[in-house]
């Protein structure tokens, strides 16, 4: 029960990692917000966390727009008492070849992935300084560290993330709150297996390990961050893709 006592808002908590984490956390005890753009998605999951027999709830948001985001967080923040983990999972992919993406494809994911994880962040942070403590865990990726073709307003975003996450880490961990990323490789997700077989085949032959992730073992990893275990690391980007950078 490594988060006993503790409450987590997850965005993009309605499915794949993010489903996961929510599963994970409140297996060790955690309080969960789920926050998530799908209400089908967000209540599924509800449900799933309510049979485990958790404290939890679901706010239906965009992380694009601030207004809702504020308006989870004080939702949060009332069901809660106090929010100690702050997981920023949304995200979204419009892919395209540079020639061919499209000004809205590129606005659309920039709007999810880098300005939503600033607008969550920028509401949520204030109250864990206030409370002397807090875990803030972004989502990066492995295309934000070594970009991918066809992915040019996604792997811009998640190089943002990790940026944006050793910025925070310096000026919140002086205040208590630690701010860290997680950066996936290719994991089962309906984002991932939307990619063409062959594509998906070339990716994993470059991986050690054989195989594609698994949501959990992504999970597994926001759970260490999350958990006082990690209570002195602060700003690392711990990269979760199966050797497939060696």
């Amino acid at each position: 029960m490594r988060l006993q006592g503790k409450s987590a808002i997850i965005t993009g908590g309605g499915s794949g990692i993010g489903r996961a984490a929510a599963l994970r956390f409140a297996r060790e005890g955690a309080q969960v917000v789920i926050a998530d753009w799908s209400e089908e998605a967000g209540q599924a999951v509800l449900k799933e966390l309510q049979e485990l027999g958790a404290k939890a709830a679901f706010f239906q948001t965009d992380v694009s727009r601030l207004d809702s985001v504020e308006r989870m967080a004080a939702g949060a923040i009332d069901f809660c008492g106090r929010i100690d983990i702050l997981v920023n999972n949304a995200g979204i992919t419009r892919d395209a070849m540079l020639s061919k993406m499209t000004v809205e494809e590129w606005h659309q994911v920039i709007d999810v992935n880098l300005t939503g994880v600033f607008y969550c962040t920028r509401t949520i942070a204030p109250h864990m300084v206030q409370n002397g403590k807090g875990s803030i865990i972004n989502t990066a990726s492995i295309v934000g560290q070594y970009g991918n073709v066809g992915q040019t307003n996604y792997a811009a975003t998640k190089a943002g993330v990790i940026g944006m996450t050793k910025t925070w880490a310096k000026e919140l961990g002086f205040k208590g709150v630690r701010v860290n990323a997680v950066a996936p490789g290719f994991i089962r997700t309906p984002m991932v297996e939307k990619m063409p077989e062959k594509v998906l085949q070339k990716m994993l032959d470059k991986v050690p390990l054989r195989r594609l992730g698994e949501p959990e073992d992504i999970a597994n990893a926001y759970l260490f961050l999350a958990s006082d275990e990690s209570d002195y690391v602060n700003g690392a980007v711990l990269e979760v893709n199966g050797g497939m950078t060696l």
